[in-house]
């Protein structure tokens, strides 16, 4: 058996761009997570146990600082263009493979608590599955 190595990272310089701008500034944290992955049914025997894998359907989890000064935020980005679909990147690694998707544009939140950053997070939709391009 061959022992494959690791090589872990921190998330310290990072690329995203959603449509034609960059928003890595943005952004603490940027995810694409999948939903789904195994449905199982259980019969009334002790053999009668099946589990079978979906297909899963994916998200992209923002999180932002607020900026409704700065006319092209990614806050007024999300707001403006709720309901859209457009093309995302998202490099976690410098040197790294990009991994991209088709973005379906949700709102994030406007306001917060008193003496705190305003933030939001937001969940997008992902058409289909995310690619990992090749790094090139």
């Amino acid at each position: 058996m061959t022992q494959i190595g690791a090589q872990p990272f921190t998330m310290t310089d990072v690329k995203l761009k959603i449509d034609q701008d960059n928003y890595e500034k943005h952004v603490s944290q940027c995810e694409f997570q999948p939903q789904g992955g195994l449905v199982s049914w259980k019969g009334l025997t002790p053999d009668s146990t099946f589990t079978a894998a979906q297909t899963p359907t994916w998200q992209l989890v923002l999180a932002l600082a607020q900026d409704w000064k700065t006319p092209n935020s990614l806050s007024r980005y999300l707001f403006d263009h709720q309901g859209e679909q457009v093309d995302a990147s998202f490099t976690p690694l410098d040197g790294g493979p990009a991994i991209e998707a088709t973005i379906i544009i949700t709102a994030g939140n406007i306001g917060g608590s008193v003496d705190a950053v305003a933030s939001s997070s937001v969940t997008l939709g992902v058409v289909g599955k995310p690619v990992i391009a090749a790094v090139g």
